[in-house]
């Protein structure tokens, strides 16, 4: 259990799906501000990202293999900007 600033506790699957959101929604706004913003150092600031990936995971047992990856996350300013958005939405709908 996690426990938010206003001390409400909440289960770690709504946190978990509270960031899966955000970032979908982060990478939606990541997408239209590459299409609809002008070349400038704000558009820079907005879409540069940082990327971490692992690689590829093989699960072998003897009936059956599993290969997961590779994953990647990628992060930038509207990545983060989508997490807080969805986050005070959950909080506020509470």
């Amino acid at each position: 259990m996690t426990t938010l600033l206003d001390g409400r506790r909440q289960s770690g699957g709504r946190v978990f799906w509270i960031l899966v959101l955000g970032l979908f929604l982060g990478g939606l706004l990541t997408l239209l501000s590459e299409v609809f913003l002008p070349d400038s150092a704000g558009r820079d600031f907005l879409t540069t990202s940082v990327a971490a990936s692992l690689g590829p995971v093989h699960l072998d047992l003897v009936a059956v293999a599993l290969t997961l990856g590779p994953l990647s996350l990628t992060l930038n300013v509207l990545t983060v900007v989508g997490v807080l958005v969805v986050g005070l939405v959950a909080r506020s709908l509470i």
